[in-house]
């Protein structure tokens, strides 16, 4: 049985219940539009959108829904490593290193809104590991599929390209200048070499409740291509370079709320501006006890979009493992460390650290290994067919200002149907990430004045 200090979550099957226990972007430049003027018809109160999983309303069990995250979360990474590759590889003043800059992409959420006058609507891929907004735009030379029509400028009144000593134009990290009609192009490449390319171009943005913002900059993408788009319409970025949403709202606070992966039923939470400290702040003040975590975000000179947490360790059921801190560290030359992002599905740890954490996490388990490989995670656990407890260590990320223990659901994934319980976390040779599942009903707030990321519980589908 579990021990006393057992926390309160459990999994119920037919034939099991687990309980937990203590047994258990390479950017030639990066700036800033301080010489740009507020956007106009911003509400005091800041902003909410509806999430929605590119996986929601299809007939998939969690564990299908994580298979198929991990499959773009692979892709993912490998554009995430590649940016910080490149990074330390590329010489800014070289340009025969590197064509574009390159950035995360793709990701695991989108999010509803409208552009243009008059407003169409279009789902985009919501995503905190890039900046740049864009979508695809006519006439299209080359252009992947989308689940809605094709932004035409020629019919929005509202519709300006962006010229090419204009501060947008100037905050791209690299841009041409169409000499014909003063008109700034863009080129943003992601890791996997997908890309988008067109006009960059100021617009009117309409948001869930009616709210729509002129000049926001944004690119209108006339050739796209590569993998991971086609779920969204185009991406909003909310990395932390100046063409990111949040930069060109002058906001310094967001939170999103990401329900379970399971949940089919209940929408996810973007918040933006006040209303992001509002909610974190209510929900906070209505737990017992201290439950809001926050901690440090560290800043990386050449990715500066990205948001880095200082993991300084982890505790697998009461042991702290012996991994050297230094294998979680941001190095000098920009590789390494740990980004935490909403556009990867799983936690990928260095593969010192992760090693070391299967290891512990195996030897702390009651039931055997299965080596078949047939989930696609680098751990599972065979369940028995008799009814019986089994006792799963608890996990604690020990970030710099906070501990960090996630709720059962948020790192094991059982499946009765083929009687597996697997950890839901991956090795990376690269950088690490702590991904979405790991974050699923809490409230993360991102103050970029403080530099912090805060972790309140909450029950997600009921904001």
């Amino acid at each position: 049985m579990a021990s006393s200090s057992s926390s309160s979550f459990s999994l119920l099957f037919p034939f099991f219940l687990i309980l937990f226990s203590c047994l258990i972007s390479v950017s030639s430049s990066r700036r800033s539009l301080i010489d740009r003027p507020l956007p106009k018809n911003l509400p005091r109160s800041g902003f909410r959108f509806s999430l929605k999983h590119v996986d929601s309303g299809k007939n998939l069990t969690k564990i299908q829904k994580i298979q198929r995250g991990i499959n773009r979360g692979f892709h993912r990474l490998n554009r995430l490593g590649a940016v910080a590759v490149l990074a330390v590889a590329s010489n800014p003043d070289d340009t025969n290193n590197i064509k574009a800059p390159t950035h995360g992409g793709s990701g695991e959420f989108l999010m509803e809104l409208s552009i243009g006058n008059p407003a169409v609507k279009y789902s985009a891929i919501f995503d905190t590991g890039s900046d740049l907004i864009w979508t695809q735009c006519k006439p299209c030379t080359e252009c992947f599929d989308q689940p809605t029509p094709i932004f035409d400028p020629e019919k929005s009144s509202s519709y300006s390209k962006v010229g090419c000593s204009s501060g947008l134009c100037n905050a791209l990290p690299r841009s041409n200048c169409n000499q014909d009609n003063d008109a700034c192009e863009y080129l943003y490449t992601y890791g996997d070499y997908s890309s988008t390319s067109g006009f960059l171009a100021t617009e009117t943005f309409t948001f869930e409740e009616g709210n729509s913002i002129h000049g926001i900059g944004f690119g209108c993408g006339v050739e796209n291509e590569g993998d991971g788009f086609s779920q969204g319409s185009g991406l909003v970025g909310l990395g932390r370079g100046p063409l990111s949403l949040i930069s060109q709202l002058k906001e310094t606070k967001f939170s999103y709320c990401l329900t379970s992966i399971e949940d089919s039923e209940a929408s996810s939470s973007l918040f933006i501006g006040s209303l992001a400290s509002n909610i974190v702040n209510k929900t906070g003040a209505s737990l017992d006890g201290e439950v809001t975590k926050t901690m440090s975000l560290l800043r990386n000179p050449n990715q500066p979009s990205f948001y880095y947490l200082e993991l300084q360790g982890i505790t697998v059921g009461g042991k702290r493992l012996s991994v050297e801190k230094s294998n979680f560290e941001l190095t000098e030359n920009g590789t390494g460390g740990m980004i935490i992002d909403s556009g990867t599905t799983i936690t990928f740890l260095e593969e010192s650290a992760f090693k070391e954490l299967k290891e512990e996490f195996t030897s702390r388990m009651s039931l055997p290994v299965d080596d078949s490989g047939s989930t696609g995670l680098d751990l599972c656990f065979k369940l028995p067919n008799v009814e019986m407890d089994i006792a799963v260590p608890k996990l604690i990320f020990h970030f710099k200002g906070a501990d960090l223990e996630l709720p059962g659901e948020n790192y094991m994934v059982a499946d009765s149907s083929t009687s597996l319980l697997c950890l839901a976390m991956g090795s990376s040779n690269r950088m690490s990430i702590f991904g979405n599942v790991q974050q699923q009903n809490f409230n993360v707030l991102h103050d970029l004045e403080k530099e912090t990321v805060s972790f309140v519980p909450t029950e997600c589908g009921k904001l």
